[in-house]
């Protein structure tokens, strides 16, 4: 809120229990402090200045039109000085006018188009809206400015610098933490085991797998796997000579004498580690195709034998029943949260270090790569563009909403502290204009008419 020199103008609302300022702009500073901020305090001093300053030109003029008029008659080259004055009192009384008109009542008297921005605040707020719609939130302007800026080279640039690359590591840590303090445990978890029963649990387990295992053995990756189970075998075979002779003797007949125990015994052990060695020593032994045999059959039968398929979906119920599914969901979650805290806490983890790299890697691609800068470039003016088109009417809006929302009083007031400094020049103007002018058509008046 400003405060106005002339006595012309209406006085501002007194302001209860503060103590009066040392100076009249103190004062000013003061109460535009209290009602807008203080930011506001110095543009109010430097309008109270223009005003005294305009207000200082008008008495001037008076003063030298009253003294000119009074002595004209004795000095008559002061006509000349009264015409000037005379005219310098009109233009700055016109202009006082105007621009008092655009703000408030001129004297406090509702002469008709005045107060012009308190009484037409709406329709102002209004027409500035639609203004800004029509003439900024153009998708075309939005989208011709930002292809001028090329936005994507210049985020590149600050992207691939460490302090950027730093930046973004750590509003992305913000923002993780902060995802993790809005969001309930729980309700992550149910949604977790939602997923793990449609996606794991609900589907057949059979035929899938049997599709899987199909391929696996039809291309021979089992091949090493039994390879390793036949070399433990060997191995067992090999390092158990006495565990098989016992085995043979403990099932023996007990009138067996024990020396024909132990014959039997070492024969059976010969054979045994001859047999695995046999099957392996040949790819092609016929316990390896029995075995090749049993597994295709197997994944054929996983995939189109109603029973096998049965026993395969018996046996996912027994291995992920509901406790089990809520654990897994449970250790899922906690996992992932416990890790991603722990990295983005940690400015010296892998997980930062390989961000804050693909993050410069990124900017550095962005500004060498002319292709990758153009398509983004363009995802971006296709983005504001969608944005402006869907969305300018409620942008706009919130201009003509706030203005709406203003007092009449303190919107004039608003306005006059940010502009009135400069509509000050125009009752300077004015003021000059006139003496001008005045002291012109009495010239011209004069040497017409005598």
């Amino acid at each position: 809120m400003q405060v106005n020199s002339e006595p012309t103008t209406r006085e501002a609302p007194a302001q209860p229990a503060r103590p009066a300022p040392k100076d009249a702009q103190a004062g000013a500073a003061a109460v535009v402090g209290r009602r807008f901020g203080a930011g506001d305090a110095e543009k109010a001093a430097a309008l109270r200045r223009m005003k005294i300053v305009a207000l200082a030109l008008l008495v001037a003029m008076a003063v030298i039109f009253v003294i000119a008029f009074a002595l004209q008659e004795e000095y008559p080259w002061l006509q000349y000085v009264r015409a000037a004055a005379e005219g310098g009192m009109v233009g700055a009384l016109a202009d006082w006018f105007a621009v008092t008109a655009l703000f408030k009542y001129p004297m406090g008297i509702k002469i008709p188009h005045t107060a012009i921005i308190p009484r037409r605040k709406d329709q102002i707020g209004a027409s500035l809206g639609e203004f800004v719609e029509t003439n900024f939130l153009s998708e075309q302007v939005v989208q011709d400015k930002l292809a001028s800026v090329n936005i994507a080279r210049r985020a590149g640039q600050w992207l691939a610098t460490p302090h950027g690359a730093d930046r973004v590591a750590k509003e992305g840590a913000a923002l993780i933490r902060g995802t993790f303090k809005v969001l309930n445990d729980d309700d992550v978890q149910a949604v977790i085991e939602g997923m793990v029963r449609k996606h794991l649990l609900t589907p057949p387990w059979g035929p899938p797998v049997g599709r899987m295992a199909e391929r696996i053995f039809h291309d021979g990756h089992h091949h090493k796997l039994v390879d390793l189970l036949v070399d433990r075998a060997a191995d067992w075979v090999d390092d158990n000579h006495e565990t098989v002779s016992r085995l043979v003797s403990d099932r023996s007949p007990t009138w067996v004498p024990q020396f024909l125990d132990g014959l039997v015994g070492d024969k059976v052990y010969v054979e045994m580690l001859k047999f695995v060695r046999a099957v392996q020593a040949d790819p092609n032994h016929q316990v390896r195709q029995s075995i090749d045999k049993y597994l295709n059959d197997l994944a054929q039968d996983l995939q189109h034998d109603p029973a096998m398929i049965a026993r395969a979906e018996d046996i996912k119920a027994q291995v992920l029943g509901d406790p089990e599914v809520r654990e897994l969901a449970s250790r899922t979650w906690g996992t992932v949260k416990n890790a991603l805290l722990g990295a983005v806490d940690d400015p010296d983890s892998e997980l930062t270090i390989k961000f804050k790299a693909a993050v410069r890697d990124f900017g550095s691609r962005l500004v060498n790569d002319p292709e990758l800068a153009g398509k983004v470039n363009a995802w971006i003016g296709d983005a504001a563009g969608y944005l402006v088109r869907t969305y300018r009417s409620d942008i706009a809006g919130v201009i003509t909403d706030t203005v709406a929302l203003w007092d009449a009083e303190e919107t004039s007031q608003k306005i006059e502290l940010q502009v009135g400094k400069d509509l000050q020049f125009i009752r300077i103007n004015g003021t000059v204009v006139g003496s001008l002018a005045g002291l012109a058509i009495f010239t011209v008046a004069h040497l017409i008419f005598g």
